[in-house]
């Protein structure tokens, strides 16, 4: 396919090439990320997930468990361009990586198995694509693999990713008779011959050319139904010339009308070499992408405003990865605008502070070769800036401009963890600390009632990675649990009139305080976010009651509060009215005040009725049409009630609160009963009455 079919580039910035390479777990996207990566020269070893040689999946992490964890940027040279490759995780669980990857790509390659076609995270990297308008050619890959269909599998991308295919290569054999591919567009056979890195190109053969005819005439009727110029030119001679045709492909893909579909293995190195020349001919360069927009920063009006692709433009970078390593901190950042070279000093717009650009890296996965600038279009890490994080925006001090920063997932998946000995209880809170700053969809906070560290994240593996990752980073010992459901108390049905007489004797001053209480439901029980909701008010008259020990008594009742009659839970939703009272002239005090007001309400909290409250969650499932059904079940039997449901593009939006002991699990429950196409958010809600007492902590 390297023809003058595919224009030269004209100017520096029409030969980069940003791309992504998308898909579901074990399609191949590390095999043929590492292809591409032989064949331009980059590496001189073909690298092979199995035996944990692969450039890109350098963590060790990555190695030990066969799949790609975080994004790896890599650059490469192909046929007069510069290709800037970031190959993205297949794992449900590290979809934020993948998310903010695409932030700042212009194109993407997705790969899908021939034999099993569009699996369920294709749809979800699909979506994601979608969202941020990224075009996208794609690859079938495993041509060589028994039971193989590129029919099938083109037909599950029309059918279940809503776009239109259209496939440019014919396969030469199938499954492990697989040799090469038929170049619809010019009409040749590409053929790799076993142990041979590049391919021949010849005539067609007799056997296969009536088959490639047919399948030329057809994508020369679909490309004629989508595109003004190639229906004109078939109208006119019946036919599309491969120039016209090309450049209809060219304008469709990077409209995301339709997706050019090429085939091969990459694994046999089969039809890798047509796939770069589709990339650097269909998908877009920096030139060819809207102009990124954003706001003025410092400013009262906070006006939008739009940065070309022009070196000679302010600069305009937006961080989407940092990265901690034995070597320093890396901040990878795409240049949007402008120049920037090492030795600058940049503005964080979002933080409004300076940096200074110490080293600039073209990167190589785990490897990095230094340059003096970074142009716009540039995919580039750099050294010096100390508190950048991923989606801060990196600009010109004289020309402030905030970019929008990628969108962080809420995590859904929480565990406790503390360090096994006490003596490293602070280095753990450090490298929680760094983790959260490399990954944005991470979230550390200390539970207020139990006091654990909670780690959260968007899945179980999610979590167990990170845990992973401070234990072989760091050597640390530590201990990873299930975070306590913080429960909460509220009076249900309240006492009127409750006397306490506090009295104490023991020699010298004594203690006299007495009190009488009337106690009430407050009505909401709780603001959401775990504070208590507590009123105090005094109906006292005539004096019987100072007012300091008025302010006593609700200190105490303030007190009381930490432990409720249940199960010692806080207590929240709770109104107090002090209506009486009494005080000795010597012993009284606001010791003794606080003494009884916390000791009254909790005989009043004992003789009235109390209920048991659970936190709630709103949970967003986005599940397939056809397992709504199942989804529903389930959420009734996790005592989950349904707020809502949508229709959208082939799949369904449920709406439920859920309590959130109930939710334990469910991300991996989900997967399954949804062949692992399903999501779901989760934002707390307040809290709900419990069926039953928990047990006290």
């Amino acid at each position: 396919m390297r023809t003058d079919l595919h224009p030269r580039p004209t100017s520096p910035l029409t030969a980069v090439r940003n791309l992504g390479i998308l898909a579901h777990v074990d399609a191949g996207k590390t095999t043929v990320t590492e292809r591409i990566l032989y064949l331009t020269g980059s590496t001189h070893k073909r690298g092979e997930v199995h035996d944990g040689t692969t450039v890109t999946d350098f963590d060790s992490q990555e190695r030990d468990r066969g799949i790609t964890i975080f994004a790896a940027a890599v650059s490469c040279d192909w046929a007069g361009h510069r290709v800037n490759l970031i190959d993205t995780p297949g794992h449900v669980d590290f979809s934020d990586e993948v998310e903010r990857s695409l932030r700042v790509l212009d194109g993407a390659i997705a790969v899908f198995d021939a034999v099993a076609g569009v699996e369920p995270q294709s749809e979800s990297v699909w979506r994601q694509a979608d969202r941020h308008g990224v075009p996208r050619i794609a690859f079938v890959n495993k041509l060589d693999r028994a039971g193989a269909d590129l029919d099938a599998a083109v037909a599950s991308i029309r059918e279940r990713l809503h776009t239109v295919p259209l496939v440019v290569q014919l396969p030469i054999g199938a499954e492990d008779g697989f040799t090469g591919v038929v170049d619809l567009l010019r009409m040749r056979s590409l053929v790799w011959a076993d142990g041979r890195d590049t391919f021949e190109e010849g005539e067609v053969s007799d056997g296969l050319r009536e088959e490639a005819q047919r399948r030329r005439r057809l994508l020369e009727e679909a490309v004629a139904e989508l595109h003004p110029a190639a229906l004109e030119e078939f109208c006119t001679h019946s036919t599309i010339s491969a120039p016209t045709l090309a450049a209809a492909l060219r304008d469709l893909t990077r409209t995301g009308e339709a997706v050019v579909v090429l085939c091969g293995s990459a694994y046999r190195n089969r039809g890798v070499e047509p796939l770069l020349d589709a990339a650097v001919a269909y998908l877009p360069s920096p030139l060819d992408v809207p102009a990124v927009r954003g706001t003025t920063a410092g400013t009262d009006d906070g006006g939008v405003q739009e940065r070309a692709a022009d070196p000679a433009a302010p600069l305009a970078a937006l961080v989407f990865k940092v990265n901690s390593t034995a070597t320093g901190r890396l901040t990878y950042l795409r240049v949007y605008s402008g120049t920037m070279r090492k030795g600058d000093t940049v503005m964080d717009a979002g933080a409004r502070r300076t940096e200074r650009i110490a080293r600039i890296l073209r990167v190589q996965a785990d490897r990095h070769a230094e340059v003096e600038q970074a142009l716009a279009g540039d995919i580039v890490a750099v050294v010096g800036p100390k508190a950048a994080r991923a989606g801060a925006t990196l600009c010109a001090p004289s020309a402030p401009l905030v970019l929008e920063p990628p969108t962080a997932a809420d995590p859904v998946v929480s565990v406790a963890v503390e360090a096994r000995r006490s003596a490293d209880t602070e280095r753990l809170m450090s490298a929680l600390a760094r983790l959260v700053e490399e990954d944005p969809s991470l979230a550390v906070r200390t539970d207020r009632e139990t006091g654990q560290t909670v780690l959260s994240g968007m899945g179980e593996l999610h979590l167990e990675v990170a845990v992973e990752k401070i234990r072989r980073a760091l050597g640390l010992d530590v201990n990873v649990g299930r975070p306590q459901v913080a429960y909460r108390e509220t009076v249900a049905r309240g006492v009127s009139g409750l006397v306490y007489r506090h009295v104490k004797q023991d020699g010298g001053a004594g203690q006299f305080a007495h009190v009488v209480l009337d106690t009430e439901p407050l009505g909401a029980a709780g603001d959401g976010d775990g504070r208590p909701e507590f009123e105090f008010r005094s109906t006292v008259v005539g004096g019987r009651v100072p007012q300091e020990y008025v302010r006593a008594v609700e200190a105490g009742c303030r007190d009381a509060l930490a432990e409720g009659p249940l199960g010692g839970h806080p207590v929240t939703g709770v109104r107090v009215t002090l209506t009486d009272g009494a005080t000795h002239a010597k012993d009284s005090s606001e010791l003794a005040f606080r003494t009884a007001g916390r000791l009254a309400l909790r005989a009043a909290l004992r003789a009235g009725a109390m209920q048991l409250l659970e936190p709630v969650v709103e949970v967003t499932a986005t599940v397939p049409e056809d397992a709504v059904g199942g989804v529903l079940g389930d959420l009734a039997a996790r005592r989950g009630r349904v707020t809502g449901s949508t229709a959208r593009a082939g799949t369904a939006v449920v709406t439920a609160t859920v309590p959130l002991a109930e939710l334990f699990g469910y991300a991996t429950r989900l997967r399954s009963r949804t062949q692992g196409r399903g999501t779901f958010t989760a934002r707390p809600t307040g809290y709900a009455p419990a069926p039953a007492p928990a047990p006290a902590r």
